[in-house]
């Protein structure tokens, strides 16, 4: 059945089609073209925008790094330190006191100055060592410091920095207030042997670091991470998967095998995409996300997508049929008597009276069989008059092509139902001519000019059907200067003609006005697609266009205004770039001056 529908030939099964076609088609194609658009944008701005937080992240991780590096290297180049750690047992009790007051105290003010710095720990191997804050020296003598790892790999890299992951202080007395912090150690030198004489040990603010990724968000369920040169994670707001090698295979090679900041991998099947940015200690930010999280709404955009079309088709098929039924009715009638009448009955007669074009059409053949039977009857009756009879049979014949015709017109302007719109649009052209022959001559006023203008553009926002907003920025008494008449509409004209309407948007075009030495400015600029470099060089140098026809007839008006009126006395210049609108100045030198004068 629905083949035998398709290939039917009747006129309700081929705009049945149509409206299925273009319906579909068009609904398709906008959603889907929307869809992938959408979803390139999407995904380029939702990666866009994560490689910038990741690297805004590592910067701020990477100042908070620094710190501690810098604290470190002040501390250990501290000669005072130095000597205290190196004299520690041969000094006498009030120097040890002294000495352990100066960098105690020292060590609090470096904690005190930076919020980034919890703690600070000057440590002697033997057990004795002094620290900021919450130092206890009882539990540090309880800790074998020469079996602690990072002591040894301080050792090994001989006044080099060993960083840690984030962890509890393990020398505080804070008891269950123990900071969570970020060590980094090295060994304490002595300049002058460059033996070792102990070790310093700076402790980052551990909460500060955790908030400063925690607070980032990477769709609903991705997290950021940073993990050592190795692949060991150490920072992590899961504190037990701290020292830990990145688990998933496919994710631990991109963050160790490769140097793109951005990747995707998979996790038991699911697609991540991750990013990461190095930091000044040679660890890596990592941030991973599902890439559903990012894309989910596309993919329910793309079900409705496909819901709707479906919907929409059915509607076409509804419409179609509904709007074939009522056109073909009457067709079928009027085909109907059409036949009769070719077969040679001329009494016959139309019954449609509707008032739309085909009850039209149906009175015309009504009235056009009427002729013809009359003209038929005068071939019958007046023999001498064969040849005119004959001649006008001729004439009736080709009223159904002359019919056709003004049914055309009258269709559109019954369809387009725009007799108010035509009426706006007399009463402004009638305002415009009105003012454009006015009896003030080839000279008017500014406000004149600019008067002409907005009634022109009411012309324009009606033939357009768009909005051109006029934005005008007029200094006091400029208004009344004398200018010649259409120096300023060509311009507005196009502007609108070759930068707004090829746009097919609304517009918005500026003028300023104002005097500075006497001289004249006028500034016209628009928001529409811009001019080429190669025109706009053409139209910068008005002779050299003219000369080659290459400027247009309102810019040539303007041209020649210039030249006349003016002599020498006034500039001329466009700047414009595509996409980027176009701004036209006109100088009138020395005619603020000359129009007081008079």
């Amino acid at each position: 059945m629905v083949r035998k529908f398709l290939l039917s030939k009747s006129f309700s099964s081929k705009i049945t089609v149509a409206f299925l076609l273009v319906i579909l088609i068009s609904t398709l194609f906008i959603s889907l073209s929307f869809y992938w658009e959408s979803n390139s944008i999407l995904k380029k701005n939702v990666r866009k925008s994560t490689i910038q937080i990741a690297k805004q992240t590592g910067e701020s991780l990477s100042f908070i790094f620094n710190v501690g590096i810098d604290t470190s290297d002040f501390i250990s180049s501290d000669q005072n330190i130095q000597r205290a750690a190196l004299q520690l047992k041969s000094s006498t009790p009030y120097e040890q006191t002294r000495n352990s007051q100066y960098i105690n105290t020292l060590l609090n003010n470096f904690v005190y100055s930076n919020s980034f710095v919890k703690i600070v720990y000057v440590l002697k191997e033997e057990g004795s060592g002094w620290g900021s804050g919450t130092f206890s020296e009882a539990r540090f003598k309880n800790i074998p410091l020469s079996d602690q790892e990072w002591v040894k790999e301080a050792k090994r890299k001989d006044g080099e920095l060993v960083w840690q992951g984030i962890q509890y202080d393990d020398f505080s007395g804070g008891g269950n207030n123990t900071d969570l912090t970020l060590p980094v150690g090295r060994v304490l030198k002595d300049f002058d042997t460059l033996s070792n004489i102990g070790l310093v040990q700076v402790h980052l603010d551990g909460r500060s670091i955790l908030n400063t990724i925690g607070h980032l968000k990477l769709g609903k369920t991705g997290k950021f991470f940073v993990v050592d040169n190795e692949g060991r994670i150490m920072i992590d707001s899961h504190l037990d998967r701290i020292n830990k090698k990145v688990e998933n295979p496919d994710l631990f090679r991109h963050v160790v095998g490769d140097n793109h900041a951005e990747f995707e991998f998979t996790v038991k099947g699911v697609p991540y995409y991750g990013v990461k940015e190095p930091l000044s200690n040679g660890w890596m930010l990592v941030g991973t996300v599902p890439i559903h999280e990012i894309s989910g709404q596309l993919d329910r955009l793309q079900s409705w997508i496909l819901f709707s079309s479906g919907v929409f088709s059915m509607l076409a098929i509804c419409i179609g049929l509904f709007i074939a039924g009522r056109v073909t009715k009457p067709v079928k009638q009027l085909t109907q008597i059409m036949q009769r009448v070719q077969q040679g009955d001329l009494k016959v007669r139309t019954a449609v009276n509707s008032s739309d074009e085909i009850g039209f059409l149906s009175k015309q053949f009504n009235n056009m069989i009427d002729e013809i039977e009359n003209l038929m009857q005068q071939v019958k009756s007046e023999q001498s008059e064969k040849h005119h009879a004959e001649l006008r049979a001729v004439i009736h014949r080709i009223h159904p092509h002359f019919l056709f015709n003004t049914l055309s017109t009258l269709r559109w302007l019954i369809d387009s139902n725009q007799n108010n719109r035509a009426s706006l649009v007399l009463s402004a052209l009638t305002h415009l001519l009105e003012a454009n022959m006015g009896k003030s001559g080839s000279i008017i006023m500014v406000g004149e000019e600019l008067d002409i203008i907005q009634k022109y553009l009411v012309i324009l926002e009606l033939r357009y059907e768009k909005k051109f907003n006029l934005e005008l920025d007029i200094e006091p008494g400029t208004e009344i200067l004398p200018i010649p008449r259409m120096l300023l509409q060509p311009v507005v004209e196009n502007a609108i003609f070759h930068g707004i309407v090829p746009k097919n948007t609304d517009g918005r075009i500026s003028i300023k006005i104002h005097s500075n030495n006497g001289d004249l400015e006028f500034l016209i600029n628009d928001d529409g697609l811009g001019i080429q470099n190669d025109k706009l060089k053409e139209l910068n140098d008005p002779e050299t266009a003219v000369k080659n026809g290459e400027i247009g007839i309102g810019l040539r008006h303007i041209f020649d205004t210039l030249r006349l009126y003016y002599a020498l006395n006034w500039e001329w210049s466009i700047t414009s770039g595509p996409e980027q609108g176009t701004t036209v100045r006109i100088l009138l030198k020395k005619i603020v001056e000359s129009a007081t004068k008079h």
